[in-house]
């Protein structure tokens, strides 16, 4: 019985951890992207490398 419990228990906790590391990915991104935008926006042009973005 201890087993099935600790095995929904670390299900659990590996779902949290999940959701923590897809939640600070998000804002990563986001973070990276407005620095990016904010840079593209100093030099007046878009320093990314990509075209037809925008």
């Amino acid at each position: 019985m201890a087993d099935k419990n600790s095995s929904k228990n670390q299900a659990k906790k590996d779902a949290d951890r999940d959701a923590r590391l897809k939640a600070a990915l998000k804002a990563n991104m986001a973070r990276r992207k407005a620095q990016a935008r904010a840079r593209a926006g100093r030099d007046g042009g878009d320093d990314t490398g990509e075209k037809g973005q925008g």
